[in-house]
């Protein structure tokens, strides 16, 4: 053996450790990432309709629900009915939230338009998720499918369907992509409010690793994207919004946006240019579906009215 090749082994002999010290830390480091992002921050919910109904009055004719997701797994939400036959709209919350942050838009739209309204968790969010983790954004939108689905079992007491005709689906973040997924899937879709909508899930994994890691680093935010890709086996893709929008026909679209301080302002606002028709913009507001749990009365009204006469006018 000659010399330069006894140098190049006793080379690889002395990095060859340190080299699987560095992979070792780097796989646990991704197993730490991605193990945290897909388990979102619980807490108990801010309201439910048994607290609702005990300080407005009134009782509140929500129901707890449950279905089957189209991969077999199990899903909930709360439902208020409308009229017989009337349409139906989902609403969908950001993730790290739950189906409570929206309990009271969704009596608003209720009582304002008399349709069915139903607000699921998404797949591992709320108190004790039936599905214990998220893939973020890999399949809301075919969960966001299943509810529909759901909804179209409903009978009323006479055995009639309870909903018929179009569906519009509100969502925020997480909520937002996972209602342009499920519109793409479902051509029955013809009402999208969209607030606080996300380019691509990869910024909704980047904005979840900065969170867990307490600090914006491109690195970790690209192991997270690769482990969550094996996490899922193969299910996470990004596709970006605007390919989803682009592939949208007869949906009216409803966009929600911040002021200059959202971080989610450029990407909604971006997005509008992808959709084929005519889409409504609402930017600058004082508060957007992320940050409206914290709105005065007067901000909630002022943010709700338009989504709810969006819906009433778009499903009608």
């Amino acid at each position: 053996m000659t010399s330069r090749r006894k140098l190049i082994k006793r080379v690889i002999k002395a990095f060859l450790p340190i080299l699987l010290v560095v992979l070792v830390a780097i796989a646990a480091v991704t197993v730490w990432i991605v193990n945290g992002i897909t388990k979102p921050p619980r807490a108990a919910y801010l309201v439910t309709p048994q607290t609702f109904s005990r300080v407005t009055g009134p009782m509140l004719k929500a129901t707890e629900v449950t279905w089957t997701n189209h991969d077999g797994t199990h899903a909930r939400g709360w439902l208020v009915r409308g009229a017989e036959g009337s349409p139906s709209v989902v609403l969908l919350h950001r993730y790290g939230a739950d189906r409570s942050w929206l309990l009271n838009l969704a009596v608003k739209l209720n009582e304002t338009t008399n349709f069915t309204v139903l607000w699921p968790d998404l797949r591992g969010h709320g108190e004790n998720p039936p599905v214990n983790r998220t893939y973020i954004g890999a399949v809301d939108g075919d969960d966001a499918t299943a509810a529909i689905d759901y909804l179209h079992t409903l009978k009323t007491a006479s055995g009639k369907p309870q909903v018929a005709g179009v569906v519009g689906i509100y969502g925020v973040e997480l909520g937002a992509y996972a209602a342009l997924d499920a519109a793409k899937r479902y051509p029955e879709i013809r009402a999208l409010a969209l607030d606080s909508a996300p380019a691509s899930p990869d910024d909704l994994v980047r904005a979840a690793t900065s969170v867990r890691a307490g600090m914006n680093n491109a690195f970790l935010q690209r192991l997270a994207s690769w482990g969550l890709k094996i996490y899922s086996f193969g299910k996470y893709q990004s596709t970006p919004s605007c390919e989803l929008a682009r592939s949208l026909k007869n949906v009216r679209v409803l966009l929600l946006a911040g002021g200059e301080g959202d971080s989610w302002r450029t990407s909604t606002l971006e997005l509008g240019k992808c959709f084929n028709g005519s889409v409504e913009v609402k930017k600058d507001l004082p508060v957007t579906g992320v940050s409206l749990p914290s709105a005065t009365g007067e901000q909630e009204e002022a943010y709700d009215r338009p989504v709810i006469e969006f819906f009433d006018k778009a499903l009608r």
